[in-house]
């Protein structure tokens, strides 16, 4: 009887879960400029975007999805602008128009199938985001087109994920396979493949002179492009003349690996000189214990660099005679929400690195998370700030000054 009553408990629970109206509002609900409503109990209640919560990951499926052409970048200031796609739910005057927007602290951005910089992405390649909404308090100005015409996805001004075609179709497993190739009229007709079988229909691109070709360690040329070959590309110009045309492409798996191996060794020196990003989630003032949350976007072999030895890494002794010189140690510098640093040769406080250890991966965070006890704690190591920790092993180094926030305050 117990049984029975306990089923019936759980298929009421999942009917009610079923039928719960959604928190926020998604893409499914349509164009961003159509108001959808959810239906609750007497009226119909209009349904918002997920706004942002300060000092919190955000829920998976939140995000507003925004595909344009990079046209403008401060990788500094992680701030870029794209060209919006053209669709079908735009009016012909809102067409081409740019949205401005700036990486999230967690936001994460991906070249090559690799995690990547702003600066890393050339100007005009085609990407795919994922947006929030600005912050009700930031009175930036939009930027605006002729007529002073504003794109409707303009007030999403705050980027989650930044990826390129690349990225995107690995990801999600697919390659193009090459119908035809006309040299003739520059034009090359592919189907989208996900897992081995075709998704859509094929499409027509375009072929420049200036298409580079990459095949197996190397580059090839127009002339190697043959139908029935399973591709990855990049695009520009998209939806401008057609579905776009093609900057790169690469013809075969080997030419894949090397393009991402490339990429995600530029990423991690990049990391290395810079720190690993997070946050504080917590502080023990009086033990002077200050536990961060590694950011996503970077790439999980980092962290198991957190475990190196370097009996005195900062040049100076550590000022406890509890700690272990023989723990993984390290240091945290300040950041601002760009990831920038001040001036992290001297602005850095460390010491014992006291626990690793995952946590539940959420949207925007590594599932990694470490405990540091500090020789001194700083302003800045306070819960909800963004820091940027160096292992002991990592040598740290100037950076250009223009990279030091130290100055301009």
């Amino acid at each position: 009887m117990r049984l029975i009553f306990g089923l019936v408990l759980a298929a009421a629970a999942t009917v009610l879960h079923a039928e719960a109206p959604p928190k926020f509002r998604t893409d499914a609900d349509g164009p961003v400029d159509v108001k959808p409503v959810k239906k609750g109990e007497g009226d119909a209640v209009p349904l918002d975007w997920f706004q942002l919560v300060e000092g919190e990951f955000p829920p998976e499926g939140s995000a507003h999805a925004i595909s344009g052409e990079l046209i403008k970048v401060d990788h500094l200031e992680r701030r870029f602008q794209l060209r919006v796609d053209r669709n079908d739910s735009q009016q012909r005057g809102f067409w081409d128009l740019p949205v401005d927007a700036g990486m999230l602290p967690y936001g994460s951005i991906y070249y090559l199938g690799a995690p990547a910089d702003l600066r890393d992405v050339p100007l005009g390649t085609h990407l795919h985001g994922l947006f929030y909404l600005a912050d009700p308090n930031d009175d930036t100005p939009l930027p605006v087109g002729p007529n002073n015409r504003q794109t409707p996805e303009a007030a999403f001004r705050r980027c989650f994920r930044l990826e390129d075609d690349f990225s995107l179709h690995v990801r999600q497993q697919q390659r193009w396979k090459i119908d035809k190739v006309d040299l003739a009229t520059m034009k090359l007709t592919a189907t989208l493949h996900e897992k081995g079988e075709a998704k859509g229909e094929p499409k027509l691109f375009d072929l420049l002179t200036s298409t580079r070709v990459y095949e197996g360690g190397g580059f090839g040329d127009l002339q190697s492009l043959k139908a029935g070959q399973s591709v990855l590309f990049n695009l520009t110009w998209v939806t401008l003349y057609g579905p776009g045309r093609i900057t790169d492409i690469w013809l075969d798996e080997s030419s894949h690996q090397l393009a991402t191996a490339h990429q995600l060794e530029r990423h991690r020196n990049h990391t290395r000189e810079r720190g690993l990003p997070g946050w504080v989630t917590a502080v023990d003032d009086e033990a002077q214990i200050v536990t961060i949350t590694f950011f996503g976007g970077v790439d999980p072999k980092l962290f198991d660099e957190l475990t190196g030895i370097d009996d005195e890494p900062f040049g100076w002794p550590l000022s406890k005679p509890e700690d272990d010189p023989k723990a993984p140690k390290g240091t945290i510098a300040v950041a601002l929400a760009s990831l920038m640093t001040y001036d992290p040769v001297n602005d850095r406080k460390g010491g014992n690195i006291l626990d690793i250890k995952k946590i539940p991966v959420e949207p925007g965070s590594s599932g990694v998370q470490i405990k540091v006890k500090c020789d001194m704690l700083l302003e800045g190591f306070r819960p909800r700030r963004i820091v940027r920790f160096f292992p002991a092993t990592w040598k740290v180094e100037a950076l250009p000054r223009e990279e030091q926030f130290f100055g301009r305050e």
